[in-house]
């Protein structure tokens, strides 16, 4: 801070169509910064109230294009009002489209909800948690959205469609979510690389899409019933332990995948979760 060059706290009105007037001085409207930043706070009643209880942020999640304002002028207002500064800045970076910044003159716009139609929210939340950054650009075309689409219709769709689909064929009964922590996801969550923790969850799913090809269920259905069902059990259940954390990045995927298999009698969807066009 320092360093900081000075920061006018106003513009004059002459210039500004509206604006917050400055105290003692009609002819000068606060600066919109100044005055958009100390929202932050006065939502939560400051300062008539007493903030402590909410206040400071364990994380501001900003995006780059406003960082200056965030880590310079905000801490500054923060410092004068003997206020604590909040704990950690999360700066995120843009979406991009085929490497370049979207614009309206270039024409490389995309519509999100183009993108929502196409295949619905989560295979959208997948593309960004796992194949974007918390801190980087994320670099979206339509070539990679669908890479990635089937990439999840394959590794989780189709192995929530076998388990389910031989579940219910061998008689498994209905399972509970065993809640099992992962210390090298947290650890990952709590540094923000939100992409590597994600990951590591991919990789669990993809075990178990070998384990189910190496163990053939459906094979030792036919000389092995009680075995069949042993290794039903144990696939699913490592499968449906998982859906707290896959909760985290898409959630209505989870909560599908948990009443599949907690159900009284499990059996599969009559639509698959990410049918192929």
């Amino acid at each position: 801070l320092k360093d900081m060059p000075d920061v006018s706290i106003s513009r004059p009105k002459e210039k500004v169509q509206w604006g917050v007037p400055v105290p003692g001085d009609e002819d000068q409207v606060m600066y919109v910064w100044i005055d958009a930043l100390s929202n932050y706070i006065t939502v939560l009643g400051y300062p008539e109230q007493d903030i402590s209880d909410s206040w400071p942020a364990d994380t501001q999640v900003i995006g780059k294009d406003i960082l200056r304002f965030h880590a310079g002028i905000w801490p500054t207002i923060l410092l004068a009002l003997g206020l604590p500064l909040p704990k950690n800045l999360l700066v995120h970076g843009f979406v991009t489209v085929d490497g370049q910044k979207m614009s309206k003159s270039i024409g490389n716009v995309v519509d999100p909800i183009d993108i929502l139609e196409k295949h619905g929210l989560m295979p959208l939340r997948y593309f960004i948690s796992r194949h974007g950054s918390a801190t980087d650009d994320v670099d979206f075309t339509w070539d990679k959205y669908e890479a990635s689409y089937n990439e999840l219709a394959n590794d989780l769709g189709n192995l929530v469609q076998r388990l389910s689909t031989l579940c219910g064929k061998n008689g498994v009964k209905s399972l509970k979510v065993e809640q099992k922590d992962i210390p090298e996801f947290i650890e990952r969550m709590d540094k923000y690389e939100f992409n590597a923790a994600f990951e590591i969850i991919w990789s669990k799913i993809q075990e178990l899409n070998k384990r189910i090809d190496e163990e053939k269920p459906w094979s030792l259905a036919k000389t092995d019933p009680e075995k069949a069902v042993e290794v039903l059990t144990n696939l699913s259940q490592d499968l449906i332990n998982l859906c707290p954390y896959l909760a985290i990045f898409i959630p209505d995927t989870a909560a599908q995948i948990e009443a599949v298999f907690t159900a009284e009698a499990i059996t599969a969807p009559k639509t698959p979760l990410f049918p192929k066009n």
